[in-house]
């Protein structure tokens, strides 16, 4: 998560210095529409489906799980399959420790679970609900005492947040720390980090890590607990969930069960405790033994060995979908999401930390319960998808038919253009990283949709056709895009199969083609001008021994003001350079260590920004001057607007912007 956003964040810091590129309920769950037309009568032999019981799970995950641990240089994972309150699987892969050798229990072993931590925000909500505390319905503000800043005429509520629909821009501040005397208080991370607000509620998904601490805020506000406590008191406890907690970092009891985090199978943890806000948001360390309790709880209809934690109306009222952009996708529930394969509904939530990946799932239909969970980078979220779509076709296998439909290429190619992330920020440096984080849709003769940053599981460009009016199917897999369109007809953003984040048509400005093909051509003819700045410097102080031709008459030497501007811009691009590779190693987000280098950044943009105007006064002076060759003009013309050029580009995309607020 934080890890990944930070490589892209490095990524765009890096190319874009040397401009290199131009580019339910206890008894049944609500009715859903099947997602993919399947037949699970099929009787053809590769549908065939596994018992589901332990001796065939224990080949099944043996085969599998040590593989991904080689493969994804994983240095352990805990897994667990329960059926009808049954556990049929619960097993330990690898290390937890590699120093000491202590192996993964399931029972024990504690692994860091990131945004898994949302459900159990949610089901406090939801607890508050049940006695009268809470209103999903109403402006969010009543219950925080401080204020979320007014926007688009409409108030935030908690049902906005439960579907990641409350319009925050994305928060990257201080969200992963290893020292406690740095971590914030939950208040004060909200108030800090209070991002702005990117689309009215309730209209467009973008998931928000925020938008959840609030809530865990407003849960601790009207428990008038802490909200770690809360868990442990009216979750973690009823449930015997005995190695589970909100508390960062651990207690003494629980710390010594607590399994490192690895960026490779090496004998070096990547990182120590991670500490993340806010806590409600991705805070949850628990075992797979925990979390099958968990789970029980709720395939039982809220209630585990005579305890309940919710009520049967009140879980499926969180089952149901809440927001969906079109009926054939996956939709996001009440803080759960589902995820559809082989006609098999799965409900829960998955969570990455830098060194964790986890999943939780449920099958509400088959009283099944999916969890594992890794402990090192791996290959990140692969591995858990490569696990449930492997079991899914195992034990639950369909024959998928797909019914493409022969659409006028005119028609398709409606949806072609530049596309980047509705989870993103606008006001912050994070803009910045969003150039690296576009995906352009393309659909050539055949008919066929590619979108660029679309990838199978092997890595494999995945290849897309028309099954209805906006709707595409992955050719020879289930997956679906759904692309919306506005008033005026127009294609505006893409659905996925995951609803809690959606895709965003860029403006043609945005486009990192257009972006890059002009703003790298600007910094190479300002690079040229910083080259033959050097030769003269070198000839003046006699280190060119051979004289400098004459220039022609009526040619003049670029002036000082264009020639200090083409010099701190590529000093500042060539700084970010090195800054991003002495931070290429560095695990986490930016933490407060980075604002002085931002601001170090921000000066050295605005002194550029200012050489620049004398360069473009330069520009424009040198046509007003007698007997000076056309060529002169255009060469004084042409570094003025490559300046210009790249202080837009340093503007728009918040080079020169808030150092404070990422």
């Amino acid at each position: 998560m934080p890890n990944v956003r930070f490589v892209v964040v490095s990524a765009g810091l890096l190319f874009t210095a040397i401009a290199c590129r131009a580019q339910t309920p206890a008894t049944a769950p609500p009715t859903v529409p099947h997602p993919i037309a399947v037949d699970q009568a099929s009787n053809d032999s590769s549908t065939t489906a596994h018992p589901l019981e332990k001796a065939d799970l224990d080949a099944f995950f043996d085969g599998i799980v040590p593989v991904q641990l080689e493969r994804g240089d994983i240095a352990g994972a805990s897994v667990l399959v329960m059926q009808d309150g049954k556990t049929l699987l619960e097993k330990g892969y690898g290390y937890a420790d590699l120093k000491t050798k202590r192996r993964v229990d399931p029972e024990t072993t504690i692994f860091r679970l990131a945004s898994i931590s949302k459900l159990f925000t949610w089901v406090s909500v939801m607890q508050l609900e049940e006695v009268g505390k809470l209103d999903l319905d109403v402006d969010i503000n009543r219950y925080l005492d401080f204020q979320i800043e007014p926007e688009f005429n409409k108030p935030i509520t908690l049902r906005n947040l439960m579907t990641h629909t409350g319009g925050f821009e994305e928060v990257d501040n201080d969200i992963i720390l290893t020292d406690p005397n740095k971590a914030l208080s939950l208040r004060d991370f909200l108030m800090q980090n209070q991002p702005k607000r990117l689309f009215p509620p309730g209209e467009v998904p973008a998931y928000s890590n925020y938008g959840v601490g609030l809530a865990s805020y407003i849960v601790q506000r009207v428990s008038g607990e802490p909200f770690e406590q809360y868990a442990q008191d009216h979750i973690f406890s009823p449930l015997r969930m005995t190695h589970s907690s909100f508390y960062q970092p651990l207690g003494s009891a629980l710390k010594p069960l607590a399994s490192e985090g690895y960026r490779t199978s090496t004998l070096k943890p990547v990182v120590g405790f991670e500490i993340f806000s806010p806590v409600g948001a991705g805070g949850l360390s628990s075992t797979a033994e925990d979390m099958g309790r968990f789970g029980q709880a709720l395939l039982n209809g809220g209630a585990l060995d005579g305890n309940r934690i919710l009520r049967p109306e009140t879980l499926a009222e969180m089952w149901t979908p809440q927001f969906q952009a079109s009926d054939q996708l996956p939709p996001a529930c009440m803080g759960f999401y589902e995820d559809w394969r082989n006609g098999m509904h799965w409900i829960g939530h998955s969570g990455d930390l830098i060194a964790f990946h986890s999943m939780f799932f449920m099958e509400p239909r088959q009283k099944l319960l999916l969890f594992v969970s890794y402990n090192s980078v791996g290959g990140g979220n692969k591995p858990r998808a490569e696990l449930v779509d492997l079991f899914t076709d195992r034990y639950f296998p369909a024959a998928v038919k797909q019914d493409f439909l022969k659409v006028p290429i005119s028609e398709l190619k409606a949806v072609e253009g530049a596309y980047e992330p509705t989870r993103r920020a606008d006001s912050t440096k994070l803009k910045f990283s969003m150039l690296f984080n576009q995906d352009h849709a393309s659909v050539d003769d055949d008919g066929v949709l590619d979108l660029d940053g679309f990838k199978d599981l092997r890595g494999h460009p995945i290849h897309w056709k028309p099954t209805g009016k906006d709707l595409w199917q992955e050719v020879d897999g289930q997956r679906r895009l759904f692309f919306i369109r506005d008033g005026q007809n127009r294609v505006v953003r893409i659905a996925f199969d995951f609803p809690g984040e959606q895709y965003e048509r860029v403006p043609w400005y945005e486009d990192i083609v257009f972006v890059f093909g002009v703003g790298g051509g600007c910094l190479g003819i300002l690079g040229l001008v910083f080259i033959a700045s050097l030769l003269r410097v070198g000839q003046r102080i006699g280190l060119r021994k051979r004289p400098r031709p004459a220039p022609l008459a009526g040619t003049i030497w670029l002036s000082w003001g264009p020639r200090l501007a083409a010099c701190t811009w590529v000093g500042l691009f060539g700084s970010i350079a090195i800054f991003v590779l002495v931070k290429a190693n560095d695990p986490f987000p930016p933490t407060p260590n980075w604002f002085v280098w931002f601001e170090v950044m921000n000066w050295a943009t605005g002194l550029s920004i200012l050489l620049s105007a004398f360069a473009a006064w330069s520009a424009i002076r040198i046509w007003w001057r007698k007997n000076v060759r056309v060529i002169t003009k255009v060469k004084f013309s042409v570094v003025g607007l490559a300046c210009l050029i790249l202080c837009w580009f340093a503007v728009h995309w918040h080079v020169i912007g808030p150092a404070h607020r990422i």
